[in-house]
């Protein structure tokens, strides 16, 4: 049967180039304590010995990474397939955002030239202060030893990722592009960011090091859309956010108007990510994510509390349909004909 090619996107003539800075600083202090000093990271106390000698300030070099790596990346948009090009725009970023976590945390924290080399590489989270410090960190029971249930857990997570994205997408009519494209990125998402992240977190667990949060924490699990956003889904990007964008505009606006940023930074981003790659789609996942930001909003308001959206069964449905209704907004038609389906084939999926 012959397949039946993804319909044109209209809006492709139109081609803004989306750009998002994040702007942050890193703030910290120190107060006498046991002839040492403790100090205070993204909001944790951590020891440090008085003859750590002081990280080079040179502060640009924090944020250089976020401004190279990515227009590196966009000079090689015409010259890679558009699957490949999403990812190298991906990890760009990603690297540098990972870069300037632990360019903050480096000398704050005692550790290791080999405990940098970790995080940088081996390490798919952003608690820099966290992984790096020696030993775990106490009462934390995330960072304990893993149990076997455990890593049966994650392990089922990975291999369930992996059939629907090797198996259950190929057994899919190939004339329902769009419905293989969702199995496939489907597939994908539960075996990286609940599966392989997860053993990975678990394999530092039992080496002793504090790799505390997991990108994704039971997500099905939230109460509230507030809860959704700012403690189980992608919690590595949550704490970037927070500590780069939403604490330092947080006194200047206040807390409505930075979290309402954060989600605009948050749209932004993945319309560069997603939109830019499949050449359609402009606006949308920026759209999704500030339907997002109103949804919060509402939820904390007088009327929110009122309809009970913060908590019990009727939050955890206003999340689950804020969140899942208008996804197609976010992973648009282009993106998944244009983008998924073609690193699908790449990769022997389809």
């Amino acid at each position: 049967m012959k397949k039946r090619q993804c319909a044109d996107w209209p809006g492709d003539g139109m081609e803004p180039l989306a750009r998002a800075g994040i702007r942050g600083t890193f703030q910290a202090r120190q107060r006498p304590r046991n002839g040492g000093a403790v100090t205070a990271w993204a909001g944790q106390n951590m020891r440090q010995a008085d003859d750590t000698p002081p990280g080079p300030r040179a502060p640009w070099l924090g944020w250089l990474p976020l401004l190279a790596l990515p227009l590196s990346a966009l000079a090689a948009r015409d010259h890679l397939p558009a699957w490949a090009f999403m990812w190298t725009l991906a990890l760009s970023i990603y690297a540098a955002c990972k870069w300037r976590t632990w360019w903050a945390a480096r000398a704050a924290v005692p550790h290791s030239a080999g405990r940098s080399l970790a995080y940088l590489a081996a390490w798919p989270g952003m608690d820099a202060a966290a992984f790096l410090q020696d030993g775990r960190l106490q009462n934390d029971r995330r960072a304990g030893t893993p149990r076997p249930a455990d890593w049966l857990w994650a392990a089922a997570k990975t291999t369930l990722g992996g059939m629907l994205l090797w198996m259950a997408a190929r057994a899919l009519p190939a004339d329902l592009p769009l419905l293989r494209g969702w199995t496939g990125m489907l597939g994908a998402i539960l075996l990286l960011h609940f599966g392989a992240f997860h053993l990975a977190a678990l394999l530092w667990q039992s080496f002793g090091i504090a790799a505390r949060p997991l990108l994704m924490n039971s997500p099905l699990a939230s109460r509230s859309l507030s809860e959704f956003w700012g403690k189980r889904w992608n919690t590595g990007f949550h704490q970037l956010a927070h500590d780069l964008v939403f604490r330092p505009l947080r006194r200047k606006t206040g807390v409505a108007a930075a979290g309402s940023l954060v989600f605009l930074v948050s749209g932004l981003l993945h319309d560069l990510v997603i939109s830019l790659p499949a050449r359609g789609g402009y606006g949308l996942p920026t759209l999704y994510f500030a339907l997002q930001g109103a949804g919060v909003a509402l939820e904390r308001s007088r009327l929110g509390r009122q309809l009970g959206l913060r908590a019990g069964f009727r939050g955890w449905l206003w999340m689950a349909v804020v969140t899942a209704a208008p996804a197609f907004w976010l992973f648009h038609r282009p993106f998944v004909c244009r983008v998924i389906l073609p690193f699908m084939e790449a990769i022997h999926a389809l």
